[in-house]
């Protein structure tokens, strides 16, 4: 008996399944379109099943299930009015047909920035009790883009972007636009075919030159080059190179240093930055000590992550995640990390925003952790797509590309002002050259400048052998400190004060550099005392510590610290002040190592003055600390 159940349930089965699939219309001729338009679909002949299914439903313009498909398929085309209209059909004749075409139609109207329309839709879909929690999770988060867009669209923010001009674009497409802390010159990608090149223009009496080819040993005919950051003084350059023979994953980050005219062969970065996944879009800090930049590597939230890696004695770091106030389950991308290394800006489709991908900006608090980004609003964001935006140092300005407006063609790359809200801190910079004092030549140097408050450095390179240039961006509000270097010199100081009335002055700066020879001077910029006082100000610290490393590596060298005054009050008591600053610097250098007999101090008060003591400038300028060199 239970045999025969068992027979008989199959017979069933069997039976049921022969049946026709039963459909909402009767018409065999629409029932017959529809079914080869699934046909079309396995074959991925998609406007061959849009045509199929545009003929079910003039034979039957009731059939919900083509209505909903050719909805499906149209959003898929991005057409999303056609799409909604279908969607809309299915609701109108069937509000309980099928409950994803609410949320269908939700993502369609806000593709068309009906947000309020979107909103009603996706409310009616979440009250259904059995949709899945992933489900209710997105549509939620839609609910919250809707809320988000109605009250942007109320509150526009300025945005009146300029075409760089057909010195940068072309016919082709041309984005991911980055430039030097000067402006002086701008790296962007330019594709041609399904080839990604880098171009480089540079800035001329204000105006962009022609663009040119970067350099063959960075570009490649095999492979595309894209998504990259330069740094701060134009020499390195971060770029994403895919599907390379000494690849880890199918994309990775790569370096490249600028050799005089050209450039040296790209470097692979190598574990722990890159990874068997997929790394992309670089962006190095100011100080050329932590890389920004994205990875679907374990370990995130969702997505694509935003993570950092920071170099170390050892190399660099293990990445680090930059955290679920930047992150989300969604997608994080295109990370630009300003200058001022506390401003981030980045495109993202987790957060609240008017669809797809929006431009953020999230800022470092005090405790040094990233806050909640802030969307920077309509209509710098839309119902696309937008990425790729990179910040002038200034802080006034941002470049991005857009196929949206009227350009020369496909993507051309546009500059525009930043609103007040969604600008970094104020940034300058100081653009030096080194050279040989004697030869007026440029040489290499090292050049590392501190915060003369923490004795934290914050920018550490050398001037190019070729020109003897370098440049770093400094952000205000701080003193800084300034040492160059070379070995056989005489090392040379400066510093800059970026307070008050200063804070945005930009520094151009010569710096020749004297040979270690008898009677030679240099001044110590960074020591600093008390007003009418020979207690050393903890400022001085770097600068000591600078004298006290020129001794040990030149043993054989003595030297004399002298002190300095201006012509203001008592002569007598200039002096005495002059050799006691002079005698502070000496004890502090004996007390930390160094060979007394290899130092001696003087005072000369007011008698040996660097400029007339006719104005304030001037006075400070002679107010100063030397030393020179006794003996080699």
């Amino acid at each position: 008996m239970h045999l025969r159940l068992i027979i008989i349930l199959l017979l069933f089965a069997i039976q049921a399944a022969a049946q026709p699939k039963r459909y909402t219309t009767t018409n065999e001729t629409a029932i017959t379109y529809y079914q080869k338009a699934g046909g079309r679909l396995d074959q991925q002949d998609y406007a061959g099943a849009i045509q199929n299914l545009e003929s079910a439903l003039t034979t039957d313009g009731q059939f919900l299930e083509a209505h909903l498909q050719l909805g499906d398929l149209l959003k898929q085309q991005l057409q999303y009015k056609a799409a909604a209209e279908h969607y809309q059909r299915v609701l109108n004749i069937n509000p309980e047909f099928n409950r994803a075409v609410y949320l269908k139609l939700a993502e369609s109207e806000i593709n068309l920035s009906q947000y309020q329309q979107a909103q009603l839709h996706l409310e009616k879909y979440i009250t259904y009790p059995t949709i899945s929690p992933e489900s209710r999770f997105y549509a939620r988060k839609l609910i919250d883009d809707c809320t988000f867009s109605i009250a942007a669209l109320e509150h526009p923010v300025p945005f009146k972007p300029v075409n760089l001009g057909a010195e940068i674009n072309s016919a082709y497409d041309e984005y991911l636009p980055v430039s030097t802390a000067d402006e002086s010159t701008l790296i962007f990608t330019r594709k041609i075919g399904n080839n990604e090149d880098f171009y480089r223009s540079t800035k001329q009496d204000g105006k962009w030159l022609n663009a040119i080819y970067l350099s063959k040993l960075i570009n490649t005919a095999e492979y595309n080059e894209g998504a990259q950051s330069i740094s701060q003084d134009g020499k390195y350059l971060f770029f994403t190179g895919c599907n390379r023979p000494d690849g880890l994953g199918r994309c990775d980050i790569y370096v490249t240093q600028r050799k005089g005219a050209d450039w040296s062969k790209p470097y692979n970065l190598n574990t722990p930055v890159n990874s068997p996944g997929w790394e992309s879009q670089p962006s190095i800090s100011a100080d050329g000590r932590t890389l920004y930049f994205v990875s679907n590597r374990k370990g995130g939230y969702g997505g694509y992550d935003i993570w950092k890696c920071k170099v170390t004695d050892k190399g660099w770091s293990q990445p680090e995640n930059l955290g679920p106030n930047v992150n989300t389950p969604y997608d994080e991308q295109s990370p630009y990390i300003h200058p001022d290394d506390s401003t981030l800006y980045f495109c993202s489709n987790g957060w609240p925003g008017l669809g797809n991908k929006d431009l953020f900006v999230s800022r470092l608090d005090k405790s040094g952790k990233w806050q909640k980004p802030d969307n920077m609003g309509y209509p710098i964001n839309s119902n696309g797509d937008e990425n790729g935006l990179s910040i002038s140092a200034s802080g006034k300005y941002a470049f991005f590309a857009s196929n949206t407006l009227s350009g020369f063609g496909g993507f051309d790359i546009y500059s525009f002002e930043l609103p007040e809200k969604a600008r970094p801190h104020l940034v300058t910079y100081v653009k030096g050259t080194v050279t040989d004092a004697t030869t007026k030549q440029p040489i290499e140097a090292a050049v590392e400048i501190v915060d003369l408050v923490t004795n934290t450095p914050i920018y550490q390179n050398y001037s190019s052998a070729t020109q003897g240039d370098f440049l770093a961006t400094l952000v205000t509000g701080k003193n800084y400190g300034l040492t160059v270097t070379k070995n056989g010199y005489l090392f040379s100081s400066e510093n800059f004060s970026l307070t008050g009335k200063n804070a945005t002055r930009l520094f151009q700066i010569e710096i020749p550099l004297s040979a270690i020879e008898v009677g030679k001077t240099a001044i110590l910029k960074n020591i600093f005392f008390d007003t009418n006082s020979y207690n050393l100000k903890p400022e001085s610290r770097s600068a000591l510590q600078y004298l006290i490393n020129f001794m040990a590596q030149n043993p054989t060298v003595s030297i004399e610290i002298s002190g300095h005054t201006d012509n203001a009050g008592n002569d007598k008591l200039n002096q005495t002040l002059s050799e006691n600053r002079a005698k502070t610097v000496y004890q502090y250098l004996v007390s930390h190592g160094v060979n007394a007999t290899k130092l001696q101090y003087k005072g000369y008060g007011k008698l040996k003055t660097v400029a007339p003591n006719t104005t304030e400038d001037n006075r400070a300028l002679n107010r100063r600390t030397e030393f020179k060199v006794t003996n080699k």
